[in-house]
């Protein structure tokens, strides 16, 4: 299973930016999709996830600002991101949660390589 990111770059503060995470390969079942995001010298907090049947959790440092979706066709999520602050610099990690074939008994977890954003003020 591979996840390709895409969508960082530089922006400046109170603009927007779309990340998106196409994962491909075997996959029976996708559980979850979520963002994460690691500034320098910071532990890799969750931004968003969004569950089987569209459940969305934000976190509160970025409600109302950020949404997070999924296309179940492409096995892609993407995450919104308006209003952007200087401090939403960080590297974005894509995170699914899947199983890998019918039978399975453990959810696999695999993460993208990281996508760099940062918020000039």
């Amino acid at each position: 299973v591979q996840l390709q990111a895409s969508g960082g770059g530089l922006v400046q503060a109170g603009g927007s930016l779309t990340l998106s995470c196409a994962a491909s390969g075997r996959i029976f079942r996708i559980r979850s999709m979520a963002w994460y995001r690691q500034a320098p010298g910071e532990q890799r907090e969750l931004v968003a996830i969004i569950s089987a049947g569209d459940r969305a959790d934000i976190a509160d440092s970025v409600k109302g600002r950020f949404s997070i979706s999924r296309e179940d066709a492409q096995n892609t999520v993407h995450l919104q991101m308006n209003s952007l602050k200087p401090e939403d610099t960080a590297v974005y990690y894509c995170n699914v949660v899947l199983m890998l074939r019918d039978g399975d008994v453990h959810w696999r977890d695999f993460w993208g390589q990281g996508t760099q954003v940062t918020v000039s003020s």
